[in-house]
């Protein structure tokens, strides 16, 4: 039995609290009735637990943002989310809020200020601080509320995003729903301390364990708890001991779950024993539960029949192509004609102030780059300049910076996150791969980011400091991938990027940064991305190549005065200019594609590919590819010459202009 204390509430707020707990719970019911009959694909069950969802949605205002997962359908129903739209969504119909492409509560609503949760879990927490991050910065007084389980307290995303909070005083209330099990495994085989609020303290965070299935309880906590958040800013833990009542999901079942735990825990179902003290109030008198019952009964079955009539999703090859990004049209701004000479790392961080200076609601995330100015100097003085607030050091948590970044942009704020080495970015993967990228073709949603990737070899830093990583990127759709070789390219490629409302990954090679100059004009520019750069014209040999191995061919060209060759630069490596590759192959009929990168798995091979796919007929020899050897790279002067493809590509050139 739970209790509940004595006119603790408003006797109307009581009932509008039951009537919202009751809706998910018939809908619920419902949808097991449709499984069963095989009229949806998969159910997460959340009864037993509808007192954490109402009563956190409850306590927060309507324009505050919440992060809900699998079983938090009571955030979506006391939001008022239409249910056809619900229902739809479940059925993979086109009036859902992800047209058919993915299911169950992976989606984000913004009208009604709730995003969805993604299968891997723990980004959303980042999320929410980029979230409350955007309310700080624009100094709005308001609070994030996110959901997560006591099993994905284990990832490092759940760590990383409350220590972010924590050094930034952000309002977020970190809701975890202890339920017992994640899937068939129990608290006692996830973790060792006695209370998941336990892990607060050693962020320096307020903590607090409530009665998950005490809706009066979690209201007041969270109504009391939000307010003072809202005065003076910060993060709180919240633990809610609950149950799961139905499976992880309904094909897994319970029988992992001893029958006398199931028992003791249906004797707190939270909305039977609601019932009981309305009744024992007065509050719920005599016929009044069922004409409740039958009124939302009545508006489950219309919507639901709603949802059943309409027309399966329509399949369109274009518009699933056309979804993958967020539209972009090129605004191109023209270059002054006063110019300087200067270096690559000058012209990043040239056209990184003057992004900054043109868009007001532009962040710089990174590890040292505030007072420090980066690693490189590249955001030295901007601290000064633009305040701490908006270049913004970060702690080494590179997952929860991507998936703050992502919060940000659903703020409608830009940011550019600095990875300090692009080789630290596999830390960041996920959020990248599976939130940034496919966020857009799920439920339309922009994320407007580019993370700056210092990248590559030839500088002796070894293994983890010199990757050149593009290729993780290009394969997977919904990221765009900048590559410049020249200041110039690189100011204005950085300024588009920032100004394209898609995930951007700019790669910036390290050897480049200090040994390359050129004239770049002194003010602000822009340049399209996709549209290659035709360094050279020749007849012989076409060489298509990006970064670093630009420098190459045009050095191995010096020593080969008698190769007319066709230089293209890509600059841009998604998307890519198909169009120049192929026209250069007309001109030659021999191709050599020159990476850094190894070679299998390489943009190189898509390349090649490409080229025998769609000009095979004017090829007068075969492709031929060149990268560095398929090793680690190694650190020694020696070794990482040999490593690198420049003297390998001498051979090869001539071996082709041979043939």
């Amino acid at each position: 039995m739970i209790k509940y204390p004595a006119n603790a509430l408003s006797k109307k707020l009581t009932l509008k609290l039951y009537k919202a707990m009751l809706k998910p719970r018939l809908i619920e019911e419902k949808m097991l009735v449709l499984l069963r009959q095989g009229k949806i694909s998969k159910w997460f069950s959340g009864i037993g637990q509808e007192a954490i969802s109402v009563g956190v949605t409850m306590a927060l205002d309507p324009d505050e943002f919440i992060l809900p997962m699998h079983r938090n359908l009571g955030v979506f129903t006391t939001r008022e989310v239409p249910l056809v739209r619900l229902f739809s969504q479940w059925q993979g119909k086109a009036r859902g809020f992800t047209k058919g492409r993915d299911r169950s509560f992976h989606f984000g609503a913004p009208e009604y200020k709730i995003v969805g949760m993604i299968s891997h879990l723990g980004p959303q927490l980042g999320v929410a601080d980029g979230i409350a991050l955007a309310d700080t910065l624009k100094e709005r007084k308001k609070v994030t509320a996110v959901f997560t389980g006591e099993g994905a307290t284990s990832e490092g995303d759940f760590h990383e995003a409350l220590n972010v909070a924590a050094v930034w005083d952000l309002p977020v209330l970190f809701c975890i729903e202890n339920n017992g099990y994640g899937l068939s495994t129990p608290v006692n085989e996830q973790f060792r301390c006695e209370h998941l609020a336990d892990k607060g303290i050693g962020y320096g965070m307020e903590s607090h364990i409530v009665d998950g299935n005490n809706i009066i309880e979690v209201f007041s906590l969270i109504n009391k708890l939000s307010k003072s958040m809202r005065k003076k800013p910060r993060p709180v833990l919240i633990e809610f001991k609950t149950f799961r009542m139905r499976g992880h999901e309904e094909a897994s079942g319970t029988k992992y779950v001893p029958r006398e735990l199931m028992d003791s825990w249906a004797q707190k179902d939270p909305i039977a024993n609601f019932e009981k003290y309305l009744k024992k109030e007065g509050i719920l008198k005599k016929g009044k539960r069922e004409k409740i019952r039958e009124k939302l009964q009545q508006e489950i079955e219309h919507e639901l029949q709603m949802a059943y009539n309409e027309e399966a999703v329509t399949v369109d090859k274009d518009t699933e192509l056309n979804d993958v990004y967020h539209p972009f049209e090129y605004q191109e701004t023209a270059p002054n004609d006063e110019t300087e000479n200067i270096r690559l790392v000058d012209a990043i961080s040239q056209g990184l102030r003057q992004s900054m200076e043109a868009h007001d609601n532009l962040v710089i995330l990174g590890q040292d780059i505030a007072e420090y100015g980066g690693v490189f100097k590249i955001t030295e003085g901007f601290a000064e300049q633009f305040g701490t607030a908006r270049v913004r050091n970060t702690p080494i948590c590179e997952s929860a910076i991507v998936s703050a970044a992502m919060g940000l942009s659903i703020q409608n704020m830009k940011t550019v996150m600095e990875m300090q080495f692009a080789d630290f970015v596999s830390t960041g993967f996920n959020p990248i791969v599976n939130y940034l990228a496919k966020v857009h073709y799920r439920w339309a949603q922009k994320a407007d980011v580019v993370i700056r990737m210092p990248c590559g070899a030839g500088v002796g830093a070894g293994p983890f400091h010199s990757q050149t990583n593009e290729a993780w990127f290009t394969k997977t759709p919904g990221l765009k991938v900048v590559y410049p070789a020249f200041p110039y390219d690189a100011k204005g490629l950085l300024a588009t990027s920032i100004n394209d409302p898609n995930p951007v990954l700019f790669f910036e090679h390290k050897a480049l940064y200090r040994s390359v100059y050129q004239d770049v004009p002194t003010d602000y520019y822009t340049m399209p991305l996709g549209k290659a750069s035709r360094l050279k014209e020749g007849e012989d040999i076409s060489i298509i190549t990006y970064g670093a191995g630009v420098h190459w061919a045009l050095e191995a060209l010096e020593k080969r005065p008698d190769i007319s060759a066709d230089l293209i630069d890509l600059r841009s490596l998604q998307p890519l200019d198909t169009d120049m590759i192929l026209d250069s192959l007309k001109r030659t009929g021999k191709v050599i594609i020159l990476h850094e990168d190894t070679l299998f798995g390489g943009v190189g091979s898509d390349i090649s590919a490409l080229i025998m796919e769609q000009g095979f007929e004017y090829l007068d020899a075969p492709v031929r590819r060149v990268g560095s050897l398929p090793t680690p790279v190694p650190f020694a002067k020696e070794l990482e010459a040999q490593y690198l493809p420049q003297e390998r590509f001498l051979q090869e050139l001539d071996d082709l202009h041979a043939f």
